[in-house]
């Protein structure tokens, strides 16, 4: 069917294609072949196709310019995401700006798809290409017509396809007599595939060397380029990996890594930017007279959709390791004498990163949307109680040894559901000017250049210099100085009129402009395997030390507020409001931040959303703490495993720093019975998050639970429990917990007492072993009479998901053999609920 109608519409744009030509060419005395006619208006009178060597032919009868060779390009994973939306269209815009230049082309779209699947679904896409707006139409016309033509699609997805492709390119080379300039792949797959289609390029499609050429062209080699995609690794190793495997097929000079980042055409502008208004730069462009730097990357979009890919990677690999910290380079980076040489551009950059300090744990702020965990859950089928510590907002200081920048802060900033979509480069400087009578006036204002990527309040691509700093050259002759029809919209602190506007004359998309410099073999906007392996090196240290840090929750724009606000201590970063944020707003809703007492199931119940619920559990912990120690009894404190609890032990060892830990013995309700080292283990949970980061707390005071006796687990026989159980006598007065924190699952279990147990036998018992019906199923757990003798027993629930479990505990009265945490019922002490708004409100 799809040939039918693409036949129809192929021979209805042929019979315009005639008058088409009677407009080009009224247009203009000559077309931009050099000649009165072009390729497809003489194989259009012929009746039949343009081959590539008619049409290279065409172009230099009678015209300016030497033929330049044939050009074939690869595009692999010709029909996916990023082809239909960027590459396709970059590749036409490159063609139509390429016609009547001296080099024929052929395109070949290459997939996992048989030909008569992925052929279809190719054309579908290049159907839909479009001319940039200054193309006349008719011109438009014509050559997309003659482009579509020389697309094909082939399917490779073994190293037999490449053979054929190899083959085929040596024919048409051939056939034609065409001399042959080079062959570009463009490789939009996975990662993964990179080691395998360089290989499969090395052996069958690498161009033949020189003097063994088809055709004409036996006098000279003819170049290839391989275009990657990121991510190029995950972390150092797997960069250095990566780039191995791909070494082995490829030359570095035959790669270009693509950073579309850098194509964006204000990004591609900083270094001309400066050297042009250097005169005015160079006094200023330094500490002396920088206060900071802020590159800036805010989203509206969640990450619905590509979380697979998310959850790997967070917003630091996703736009920082890679697209901020390019601009970073660029606006500290020496300029280079020569902007066109990859060489000394790659060096400069080298001797940034090299100056660049470590990065620690407190230079970074990291926050995740709430939703987040929940389309983990539901796109990668995890289970309820899974909980995802990647970040989806980070902030960053990052300090310089360069003597230039020394002392100067800059923050690279990006997260998703944030107030609006934009990027941005904004370097602020200081200004010492004090205005005793006219505050508004320009000398008074803020100081300030701006790089600004796009979107936001401007909408388009802009340099913007305050007026009270100098007034800029352009950038080149593609640009123009422009004034702000709304000129009182305030940017920054500073109207948009009080700002000297630089934008380009034609906007063009990123993946366009370094489509073009790929044809030119032009290598100084594409990533290097030196700054990549010096760009992992600065961020892997950071990206491990974060990988358990539970992030701070946000509700996502527009509820968001200053939650998100942070602070530069020093070289250390903190969010702003450390305690309560209160939203204002209406009652019960998103924007009403205020703790509610209340009961649950007979029992007092707290709750908030998740932040201000931990802040207030852990304030209520350190209490009854303080309580213990003033009337000269140990604090005796058993805390549950699982997710729930994290963000207490994190808020405990960041912000209680006057707990009394040193009257403190810190015991498990229960444990898994692996090694302690290993990551189920409640011990190392604990550990990591809490006990290492608490220096008054005795080592003799922690009691983690004896699960490996005699190289054993949980073998009833070495009497491990027992063990526990006597530890407990011994040192618990009463054998009753001063303190005993409890989540509960799904299941209704809590501790590890699980529904269908065998619960009530345990009678005097304070340490059983018990069965779980996941894995590692072998626990050991606090008892009901060892919880319920406790003085104060909290419970911890939290997050959307267990908003079932709620409503259903609300409603049944005591069944412990289906719901056993309706058996925690202190027999003398007090039990408080702490319920997050999500969980008590499913909101």
């Amino acid at each position: 069917m799809w040939k039918a109608s693409w036949g129809r519409g192929v021979v209805l744009l042929l019979l315009l294609v005639p008058l088409l030509l009677v407009a080009c060419v009224g247009t203009s005395s000559s077309d931009e072949t050099g000649t009165g006619k072009t390729a497809q208006e003489t194989e259009d009178h012929k009746g039949g196709p343009p081959s590539p060597k008619a049409q290279e032919t065409e172009d230099h009868k009678g015209g300016p310019h030497s033929p330049k060779g044939h050009i074939t390009m690869v595009v692999v994973g010709c029909t996916g995401d990023l082809a239909k939306k960027y590459l396709w269209q970059g590749i036409f815009h490159q063609y139509l700006s390429s016609v009547g230049k001296g080099h024929s082309f052929s395109f070949i779209g290459g997939g996992l798809s048989p030909e008569d699947k992925g052929t279809p679904r190719l054309f579908d896409i290049l159907a839909a290409q479009t001319c940039p707006p200054e193309v006349p139409e008719a011109r438009c016309t014509l050559v997309k017509a003659q482009f579509l033509r020389l697309v094909h699609y082939r399917q490779l997805r073994n190293a037999e396809h490449y053979q054929a492709l190899g083959r085929h390119i040596s024919t048409q080379l051939e056939e034609e007599g065409l001399e042959e300039a080079g062959r570009l792949f463009y490789l939009s797959v996975p990662p993964t595939a990179y080691a395998d289609i360089a290989e499969n390029v090395k052996r069958s499609c690498r161009p033949p060397p020189q003097g063994q050429g088809q055709g004409q062209g036996q006098g000279r080699g003819a170049w290839l380029r391989v275009v990657l995609e990121k991510p190029f690794g995950h972390d150092l190793s797997s960069a250095q990996e990566m780039l191995t495997r791909v070494a082995k097929s490829l030359k570095e000079e035959e790669v270009y890594r693509i950073d579309h980042y850098l194509g964006k055409q204000v990004v591609s502008q900083i270094l001309p930017f400066r050297k042009q208004n250097s005169k005015f730069l160079q006094p200023i462009w330094n500490k002396n007279h920088i206060d900071r730097v802020d590159i800036v990357l805010k989203e509206t979009l969640d990450a619905k959709g590509r979380i697979s890919f998310y959850d790997q990677y967070g917003v630091i690999r996703d736009v920082i390791q890679n697209h901020l910290t390019e601009v970073l380079t660029l606006l500290t980076m020496s300029v280079p004498r020569n902007l066109t040489d990859c060489y000394e551009v790659d060096r400069n950059k080298q001797r940034v990163f090299a100056s660049l300090h470590r990065l620690e744990k407190g230079s970074a702020v990291i926050g995740q949307y709430q939703a987040y965990n929940t389309e983990v859950q539901s796109e990668l089928n995890k289970t309820k109680d899974h909980f995802s510590f990647t970040p989806t907002f980070a902030g960053i200081a990052i300090h310089t040894s360069l003597p230039q920048y020394e002392g100067v802060p800059m923050l690279l900033v990006s997260g998703k559901r944030l107030d609006e979509r934009v990027g941005y480069a904004r370097v602020a400087f200081k200004n010492n000017v004090f205005c005793v009578e006219d505050q508004s006036s320009v000398s008074c204002k803020p100081r300030q250049i701006v790089f600004y990527i796009g979107h936001g309040l401007l909408r388009y691509p802009a340099i913007l210099v305050s007026k009270n700093l100098f007034r800029p050259g352009l950038v080149s002759s593609a640009w123009k100085e422009v004034e702000e029809e709304n000129g009182d919209e305030l940017l920054f602190g500073l109207r948009l009129s009080d700002y000297y506007i630089q934008t380009p004359v034609v906007e063009r998309e990123a993946y366009t402009e370094l489509i073009s410099q790929v044809f030119q073999g032009r290598r100084e906007r594409f990533v290097s395997a030196d700054s990549l392996l010096a760009s992992w090196r600065f961020w892997t240290p950071l990206l491990r030390s974060l990988e358990k840090e539970f992030p701070r929750p946000y509700l996502g724009s527009p509820h968001n507020a200053n939650r998100l606000d942070f602070q530069l201590h020093g070289r250390q970063l903190r969010f702003t409001s450390q305690d309560a944020v209160n939203l204002i707003g209406q009652e019960n809703t998103h924007e009403s931040f205020q703790v509610m007492h209340g009961k649950f199931r007979g029992a007092d119940m707290v709750s908030a959303w998740p932040e201000e619920l931990v802040e207030r559990l852990a304030r209520d912990m350190e209490e009854a703490a303080e309580e213990a120690a003033l009337s000269g009894s140990p604090f005796h404190l058993a805390l549950s495993g699982g997710s729930s609890p994290l963000a207490l032990f994190r808020r405990l060892a960041q912000h209680h720093h006057a707990f009394p830990w040193w009257n403190t013995h810190v015991w498990l309700a229960d444990e898994r019975c692996v090694p302690p080292g290993e990551p189920d283990s409640n011990f190392l949970a604990l550990h990591e998050h809490l006990l290492q980061h608490v220096r008054r707390l005795p080592y003799f005071n922690i009691h983690p639970m004896p699960v490996l006796l005699d190289q054993r687990l949980c073998v009833e026989e070495d009497g491990g429990a027992g063990v526990y159980e006597r530890d407990i006598a011994r040192l618990v007065n009463a054998s009753s917990f001063s303190y005993v924190l409890l989540g509960v699952g799904f299941d209704g279990h809590t501790a590890s007492l699980f529904p269908g147990n065998a619960l009530e036998p345990h009678g005097e018992r304070l340490v059983t072993l018990s069965e779980s019906p996941v894995k590692p199923h072998q626990r050991m757990s606090l008892t009901f009479g060892a919880i319920n003798r406790a003085r104060r027993v909290s419970v911890l629930v939290m997050g959307k998901g267990k908003h079932e479990l709620v409503t259903q505990l609300s409603r049944i009265k005591d069944a412990a053999d289906r719901w056993p945490i309706t058996k925690i019922q202190p027999t003398s002490g007090k039990l408080v609920w702490y319920i997050d708004y999500e969980a008590l409100l499913g909101q």
